[in-house]
C-alpha cells in the first residue's frame, strides 16, 4: 500500500491525538526529533534512510518517539524562521539536512538543543564545527562530499573522453563556496591541455540558457558541482544533457538513477542513516561535542551504459572495471 507524504505526515501526527485522555496522560511523553529540511524533492530517499539509522538507535517515529517537520520549499530565506519555530516547540534534537545554510540557520538559533547535521563540504571550512573529532559546542553530524572531488571527476571525464580538451562545470551559486571546487578542476584540466569554463545557475531559466551556450560552443563535456538545487532538478538537467547529447559527471547517484551518464561522489543516504543514529545516541543522553563528525569511508562511481549508448559513447573497458556499479 502506497501512502502520499502528506496522509502519512497526518497519520503519524494526529496519531498520538486520537488516543483517550486518560491513556495519554498513563503514557510518558514522548521526545520530538525536529527535522528541517530545505527542499521537499528528495524526501522520500531521505526520510527512509533516516528512518532507518534512528531504528538502528532503537527508535521508530510515532511509537516511541514524535517528529516534527519543517520544510523551507527551496525558499532559504524562511530557514531561519523556521528552525527558531523548531527550537520555540522545544525539540529534543533538530536533524538538518539540505546545505549548509540550512544547518547555520538551526545554529543561529539555539546553543543548548542538539543538532545533529548532514551536509556537504567542510565543516570546519564553513564554520559548522570547530574539529571533526571533536566538533565542541551542540552540533555534530556527517558529511556528504559531493564537492573538493573536482579533480577526480574531471579525471574520470578524461577516461570517458581521451581526446576532450574543452569542458564546463556547472554550480549552484547560491552555495555558501565553490572557489576550491573551481581551482581544482581548471588545475586539472590544465594538467591535461584542456580548459574548463565555469558557468552559474540558480533557476530552471538558467539551468536551460547553460545548456543551449554549451551546445553553442562545441563544449565537450561538462562536470555538475554539488548542491541541492540540481538535486531537486536532476531530471530536468538529465533530459537537456540527453537532448543535446552532451556527456556530464554529476555529483549523486541520484542523476544516474534517472538516467544520468555517470555519477561520481559519497553515497547520500548512508550519510544520512548514519545522522539518524546519531540522532538516536543523544536522545539517549550523548552529547555532539563528543561525537565526531562522519566522513565517507567511499565514494563511488555509477555508470549507466543505456546512457552512453544512446548519445553515442563507448565506455572504455577500463573505466567499465573500476565502476562501483553499471546500469545496462
Amino acid at each position: 500500500m502506497t501512502i502520499r507524504r502528506r496522509d502519512f505526515i497526518t497519520l503519524l501526527g494526529g496519531a498520538s491525538a486520537a488516543l483517550p485522555m486518560a491513556a495519554r496522560a498513563q503514557q510518558p511523553a514522548m521526545p520530538v526529533v525536529g527535522y528541517l529540511a530545505s527542499s521537499t524533492e528528495t524526501f522520500d530517499d531521505n526520510w527512509s534512510a533516516f528512518l532507518k539509522g534512528l531504528g538502528q538507535a532503537g527508535y521508530n517515529a510515532g511509537k516511541n518517539v514524535a517528529i516534527e517537520y519543517r520544510w523551507a520549499g527551496n525558499h532559504v530565506d524562511r530557514l531561519p524562521e523556521l528552525a527558531a519555530d523548531l527550537v520555540h516547540r522545544r525539540v529534543a534534537v533538530i536533524y538538518v539536512t539540505g546545505g549548509t545554510l540550512a544547518v547555520l540557520a538551526a545554529k543561529s538559533a539555539t546553543t543548548t538543543i542538539p543538532i545533529i547535521f548532514t551536509a556537504g563540504g567542510d565543516p570546519v571550512q564553513r564554520g559548522i564545527v570547530s574539529s571533526l573529532n571533536r566538533p565542541g559546542g551542540n552540533l555534530t553530524g556527517t558529511v556528504i562530499l559531493n564537492s573538493q572531488v573536482a579533480a577526480k571527476r574531471l579525471g574520470l571525464l578524461h577516461e570517458l573522453l581521451p581526446r576532450a580538451t574543452s569542458f564546463a562545470m556547472l554550480v549552484d551559486s547560491s552555495a555558501i563556496s565553490y572557489d576550491q571546487d573551481i581551482m581544482e578542476a581548471r588545475a586539472a584540466a590544465s594538467a591535461i591541455g584542456g580548459k574548463i569554463e565555469v558557468f552559474t545557475a540558480t533557476t530552471n531559466r538558467e539551468v536551460d540558457s547553460v545548456f543551449a551556450t554549451l551546445v553553442a560552443k562545441h563544449t565537450d563535456a561538462l562536470m555538475l558541482n554539488g548542491g541541492i538545487f540540481f538535486t531537486d532538478r536532476r531530471v530536468q538537467i538529465v533530459t537537456l544533457a540527453a537532448r543535446h547529447a552532451l556527456p556530464v559527471i554529476y555529483f549523486s547517484r541520484r542523476f544516474a538513477e534517472v538516467g544520468g551518464l555517470m555519477s561520481y561522489g559519497s553515497n547520500a543516504q548512508d550519510q544520512i542513516r548514519q545522522a539518524g543514529v546519531y540522532v538516536g545516541r543523544v536522545i539517549q543522553g550523548a552529547k555532539p561535542a563528543d561525537l565526531p563528525v562522519i566522513l565517507p569511508t567511499k565514494l563511488e562511481l555509477i555508470i549507466d551504459l543505456q546512457t552512453a549508448r544512446t548519445i553515442g559513447l563507448d565506455v572504455p573497458p577500463n573505466l567499465i572495471a573500476i565502476a562501483d556499479e553499471v546500469i545496462e
